[in-house]
Parts: structure tokens; C-alpha cells; sequence
């Protein structure tokens, strides 16, 4: 009977503590998570810190109700997208959700605001928010709770989904490309990003004709209103650190880890990478399938015809071989190589002085060095600086870096030791 009672009364008592016990408030973070780096993105009250994609201000359907964010529903594949004013790049983001029945969502992140681009995904990865067990069609894998939409599919004996209408707690972790998703307390995916496996996926499945999705390395952060009801709430994010590498971008026997833009040709020949002018004499480019936006980068050239060509920076491509971003002037003597150039809008930012065209050495091996920080580019061209530029335009960008043909035809152009280190 003692036995009995006492776990009796004790079973009582931890009803009664539990009972007494408040609950977590929301949207707030506490003292330790403050001392760890958290950030909240919401707080409880305002959509302060959120605005349009692509906007300078908030007018997409979202409101706050009850201390969440709450998508209206009145949103659709074009629009109804809201983001952060600040952009990340590695983090560990954590926050609660729930979702109308039928509804349709998902938190992206790493997405890129760029005119060119008109919606969100094609250039973030996205967290998949979905009612799985009421949704009015069938659905794949991939497109199901906490995919990796169209490219890594949730570990479905982990996977615990309250149903919609109820809470659910998610967070992604991204890590210098190392990339973790997780639900209700669970890890189901798992991948490693930009590596061969991850480019082929990317190449031949849904994002095959979206050449610039998944490669920034920084962006917004962005919640979706897919013509559904969905709440949101404790959002916070901790930021952790860059780690540097050193990459050797040409491996000297062919031309892995870069892609084909136009035409002309781009090939391997005794170990050296040669671009030269086709058929249709146009622009060409040969772009690094990763992105690169701080970076120490030194290249060896030799102009054998017309050496008129170049090295992109922080630059993407658009369908028909047009390239949006900045080049470093490789051309002819009194052509400003090591200059700086802009390709769409406002042409050439920087011109070599006169004294310094001597500098390059015609139909013998060159060396350019190009140190991009920030929004701060200086080049070198056999080891005398040509140039040291800070414009607020390129600090905001990222992209690849890409060699050029230019077009006119009678261009070649020898290349070797393209090295680069991250900074």
C-alpha cells in the first residue's frame, strides 16, 4: 500500500508541476541562445525586417496574426514571395509552422535578387512545406515535408509530420555546402552541395533549364504563399562561419568543373585550356559551374590571335549565352587588359593609362592576378597593378567566374594555372 501510494502521490505531484509549469513564450529567445549567436528574424508583432522579393517594401499577402507570420493564401507560383533584408550564407535556421489543410509552402534560402529573375526559385533551394496527407494531388517524394524540393527526398522512416492545422518545428542547417534538414526533432536529409552528384541532379531533373539555381553561396532568406493559408513563428537563425579553400579550377586534361556557353570552342590541348573563335563568330563562354565571390585568383594567358578575350567575376549566365556581371579586360596591346568592364549598363568602370599598356607581353605568357573582397577588385598583370576599384554595385553581387570569347572571329587564346583561393 506505501509502494502504491507514493507513486500515486508522486504521479500527482508531476501533473500538478507540470500543470503550474508556464508555458514557452514565443517568439522570444532566451539568455543562453543570446550568448550563442541567435538571431530572431520575427518578433511577435511587426513583419519589420521582411519585404517584398525583388521590392524595397512589404505589400505581398502576409500579415501578422496571434504572434505568427501568416501567409493569406491569395499568393501563387509568380508572386506572394516576402524575404529578408538581410542576406546570409551559413547558418543553422530553426522555426515552427503549421499549414492550412491542403496547403502548400516552403522556406527557401541562399535566393538571389536580381531583376533577371522573376521568382524566387530559380536561384534558392527550398525547405518543402506541404499537407502530405490532405493534399488534393498525389505527390512525389521529392515534393513532399522537408525535400529538398526536386533534388533530395526526406528520409521517410524519420520523418514525423503533425498533420496541418497542428504545430510542426524545423530547422536546415547550412555549412559551407554541408546541408542538413530536420523535422520535429528529427535529421531526414542529409547532402552535400555543388558536388558532382549534387550538379547532376540539378542538371537533369526539374532545374536543368535554371542554370543559376542552388549555386550563391549568400542570399535572402524567403517565406513562399502558395495559394494557401500557412503560420510561421519562432524564427530565429544563428550564423556560422566561412571556411577558405584553395580550388585548381583547370585540371590540365579537360574541362570538368566548367560549362559551355555559346559556340565557340573551348578545349584541351597539351594541357593547355584554349578558346578560340568558331564558325559563327559570336560570344562565348566558358563558366565555372560554382560560384566564387571572395576570392584570390591567378591565371596565365597567351594571346596567339586577336587575343581578345577575358576574365569574368561574379557574373551568371542567361539563356542565349548572355552574361550579366564583370570582366577583366584580356585583349590586345592599348586594349586595356587588366581594365575593368561591365557588361550590362554602365560599360567600361576603369581604363588602363597609357604608360601601362607596355605591361602585357604580346604572343608570350602572361600573368594576371585578380583580388575580388567585398566591393573591393584590384588586378595585376605581370605582377604591376593595374587596377583598384570599390564600387557598391559588384559588393552586392556573386556569380562564377568566366572566360570570354568575344565575338568578330580570329580569336585564340592559350591558358594555364588557373588558381584561386577563397577568401
Amino acid at each position: 500500500m506505501k509502494t502504491k501510494l507514493f507513486i500515486a502521490c508522486a504521479a500527482f505531484s508531476g501533473a500538478l508541476l507540470a500543470a503550474c509549469t508556464p508555458a514557452p513564450k514565443n517568439n522570444v529567445l532566451t539568455e543562453a541562445e543570446k550568448a550563442e549567436g541567435w538571431k530572431l528574424l520575427f518578433d511577435g508583432k511587426t513583419l519589420d525586417g521582411w519585404r517584398d522579393y525583388n521590392g524595397d517594401s512589404l505589400t505581398a499577402p502576409w500579415i501578422v496574426e496571434d504572434g505568427c507570420i501568416r501567409a493569406k493564401g491569395s499568393g501563387s507560383d509568380a508572386s506572394g514571395y516576402i524575404v529578408t533584408d538581410t542576406v546570409y550564407e551559413n547558418f543553422e535556421l530553426v522555426w515552427d509552422w503549421k499549414i492550412a489543410e491542403g496547403g502548400n509552402s516552403g522556406m527557401l534560402y541562399h535566393v538571389v535578387e536580381n531583376p533577371k529573375f522573376k521568382v524566387p526559385y530559380v536561384t534558392g533551394p527550398e525547405y518543402q512545406l506541404i499537407d502530405d496527407f490532405g493534399f488534393p494531388e498525389p505527390l512525389e517524394d521529392w515534393q513532399k515535408t522537408a525535400a529538398d524540393y526536386a533534388m533530395h527526398v526526406p528520409d521517410t522512416s524519420k520523418t514525423i509530420i503533425k498533420p496541418a492545422g497542428e504545430w510542426n518545428t524545423s530547422k536546415i542547417v547550412f555549412d559551407n555546402g554541408h546541408v542538413e534538414h530536420w523535422l520535429n526533432g528529427e535529421k531526414v536529409v542529409e547532402f552535400e552541395a555543388w558536388t558532382d552528384d549534387w550538379f547532376e541532379k540539378k542538371n537533369s531533373g526539374k532545374w536543368k533549364d535554371a542554370p543559376e539555381y542552388g549555386l550563391a553561396h549568400k542570399g535572402v532568406i524567403c517565406l513562399q504563399d502558395h495559394g494557401s493559408a500557412a503560420w510561421f513563428r519562432n524564427i530565429k537563425i544563428k550564423e556560422l562561419p566561412r571556411k577558405t579553400k584553395e580550388v585548381d579550377l583547370f585540371n590540365g586534361v579537360d574541362l570538368k568543373g566548367w560549362e559551355i556557353y555559346g559556340t565557340e570552342k573551348w578545349y584541351v590541348d597539351n594541357g593547355l585550356l584554349v578558346c578560340e573563335s568558331g564558325p559563327d563568330k559570336q560570344y562565348g563562354y566558358l563558366a565555372t559551374r560554382e560560384y566564387y565571390d571572395d576570392f584570390d585568383l591567378t591565371v596565365d594567358f597567351k594571346q596567339l590571335a586577336n587575343g581578345n578575350s577575358g576574365v569574368f567575376f561574379r557574373s551568371f549566365i542567361e539563356p542565349g549565352a548572355i552574361i550579366n556581371g564583370w570582366q577583366v579586360e584580356v585583349a590586345p596591346k592599348g586594349m586595356d587588359t587588366g581594365g575593368i568592364y561591365e557588361s550590362y549598363g554602365r560599360g567600361w568602370l576603369v581604363q588602363i593609362p597609357d604608360e601601362k599598356e607596355n605591361i602585357l607581353k604580346p604572343g608570350d605568357w602572361n600573368t594576371l592576378r585578380i583580388l575580388v573582397k567585398g566591393d573591393n577588385v584590384k588586378t595585376w598583370l605581370n605582377g604591376e597593378q593595374m587596377v583598384d576599384l570599390s564600387d557598391p554595385k559588384i559588393g552586392k553581387a556573386q556569380g562564377r567566374i568566366a572566360l570570354q570569347i568575344h565575338d568578330g572571329g580570329g580569336i585564340k587564346v592559350q591558358w594555364k594555372n588557373l588558381k584561386l583561393k577563397t577568401l
